[in-house]
């Protein structure tokens, strides 16, 4: 660390290094932290976590069993252990209960006062957080495997929704109508969406993760709609046809924006993460093999921001990666 201080101050290095650097010691040094814990209130697996970027005190959980919990993060007893209690949830005698498995569960970006939950039930609510009622409710035809919001955006309410079927679904929270708008003759998706995410940069850009191994950056405002088809090979031939024009060798299930919105991480059922340059949808050639990040079910696996911001910074030192 010394080393890459006198660097900057040399004016030797760029700056962004020793950021860049700093970041991948602590990502290195992440474990469980040993002196919080939290109430445990599922009966079943959890699929999904999201805490509110208000204040970071707040977080939303959603089981296998459809239940969706809403937690106190803040240490109210100051002792140096404590369990993280459960402020309210929605359990299986409520009436607007999911009635199987909840999916993605994402806090308004704006206000801690709503929510949004999806579910294997072929549903998408929208909850006031106040009241734990649904003020509204989209329904599909297909198996909803996740959803999102956009977090920078102030001339829409857009919520994509991707399902079992080959398109993405958006929803308007104003006027509460769904359109099925980014399903383009031969340049949509050929099997079904596993994860969606609007970029933290664009309100008005999309980047949708689907089982066909195909990875696109969607431009909601055009007609043709699709920008961008990322290809892990940056355009060189491929040895199989099949590869050609596809981000993984296997399912796409995860994908989130970098929190600067200039590259793109996903996650495939190959075992790899890959990184790409958002602008040009180019595959930088950092990726990493982790474990088995594949599902029976082959749903979508979410990937918080800031695992992305941190799996961004962490890519740019070449020690690391393999």
């Amino acid at each position: 660390m010394l080393g890459f201080l006198l660097a900057r101050q040399a004016g030797l290095d760029d700056p962004l290094r020793l950021r860049r650097a700093e970041s991948t010691r602590r990502v290195l040094g992440l474990e469980l932290n040993k002196d919080r814990d939290v109430e445990r209130i599922h009966g079943n697996g959890i699929n999904t976590l999201d805490i509110e970027p208000i204040e970071a005190r707040y977080m939303l959980s959603g089981g296998s069993d459809g239940v969706i919990v809403l937690y106190d993060l803040e240490n109210s007893s100051r002792q140096p252990y404590y369990t993280c209690k459960a402020v309210c949830s929605v359990g299986r005698n409520h009436p607007d209960v999911h009635k199987y498995s909840v999916e993605t569960v994402q806090w308004y970006p704006h206000d801690t006062g709503m929510f949004t939950s999806s579910s294997f039930d072929k549903t998408l609510k929208v909850w006031d957080t106040n009241t734990l009622q649904t003020a509204d409710v989209f329904s599909f035809e297909e198996t909803v495997y996740s959803h999102h919001m956009s977090p920078v955006a102030t001339k829409h309410c857009l919520v994509a929704v991707g399902t079992r079927g080959p398109k993405v679904q958006l929803c308007d929270l104003k006027s509460g109508s769904c359109s099925h708008i980014l399903q383009v003759m031969f340049a949509g998706h050929r099997q079904e969406i596993l994860a969606v995410s609007w970029s933290p940069r664009c309100e008005y850009v999309l980047a949708t993760a689907s089982a066909d191994s195909r990875v696109k950056l969607w431009d909601v405002r055009r007609a043709s709609g699709c920008l961008i088809t990322v290809d892990q090979h940056n355009g060189k031939k491929s040895q199989a046809v099949e590869s050609a024009n596809t981000a993984h060798n296997g399912k796409v299930n995860g994908l989130c924006f970098t929190s600067d919105g200039l590259h793109l991480l996903t996650v495939g059922t190959d075992n790899r993460m890959r990184l790409w340059n958002s602008s040009n949808g180019e595959n930088t050639l950092r990726k990493t093999q982790r474990g088995n990040t594949s599902r029976e079910s082959g749903r979508g696996k979410r990937l918080p921001a800031e695992q992305g911001a941190r799996c961004g910074a962490q890519s740019q030192d070449p020690g690391i990666m393999t």
